[in-house]
């Protein structure tokens, strides 16, 4: 266990910079922080879904995800640290196919709604794409691991399925794009 915080404020980044986990100081808007601080916030968008009814293999899959996600800041915020693995994958992928399979094959786009876990789970999954894109540029930049990125690829697909259940699930059901909702102009 590592050390634990006594005092909350050290005024250690008042100067715009932040201590990474390996103690190395670098700018609070460094491609590293901006990716390890979209994985926190996407950790509290999770926990939002979870602060609503949801049902109890949701919540179990999600609080696990929440777990995984600690441990993803952690490994982005100590380069070289090693946390998230191919297993942490492929249970994803098993949640993902079980939740899946319950469901009707969709046949058009969903906007995001369907009652407020599922709205909220969609917004989890919208910061999951962007902690995804920001933890690719920090790949451009600097070493991060493979597994990384495939977790949180994997983790956005696991949320809208995940949408999908809690929309249902509510009595809202899905909320449908209604793409013939007006007549198209286009160039003849």
């Amino acid at each position: 266990m590592g050390n634990r915080l006594s005092k909350i404020y050290t005024r250690t980044g008042d100067d715009g910079t932040t201590g990474l986990g390996d103690g190395t100081r670098v700018p609070k808007d460094s491609a590293r922080v901006i990716a390890y601080g979209t994985v926190d916030e996407l950790n509290s968008a999770i926990g939002i879904v979870l602060a609503c009814e949801v049902p109890a293999r949701v919540r179990e899959v999600l609080t696990q995800v929440q777990h995984d996600l600690f441990d993803l800041g952690g490994e982005l915020c100590i380069p070289g640290m090693t946390m998230v693995h191919a297993a942490d994958i492929d249970a994803l992928e098993r949640a993902l196919d079980a939740f899946n399979e319950e469901l009707p094959p969709l046949k058009e786009f969903i906007l995001p709604g369907g009652g407020m876990a599922a709205a909220q789970c969609h917004l989890a999954r919208t910061i999951c794409r962007r902690a995804e894109r920001e933890a690719v540029t920090l790949a451009r930049q600097e070493t991060v691991r493979a597994e990384a990125v495939r977790y949180l690829n994997r983790l956005s697909d696991l949320l809208f399925v995940i949408a999908r259940v809690l929309a249902r699930a509510s009595g809202h059901g899905e909320v449908l794009w209604q793409h013939e909702r007006r007549k198209r102009t286009g160039a003849t």
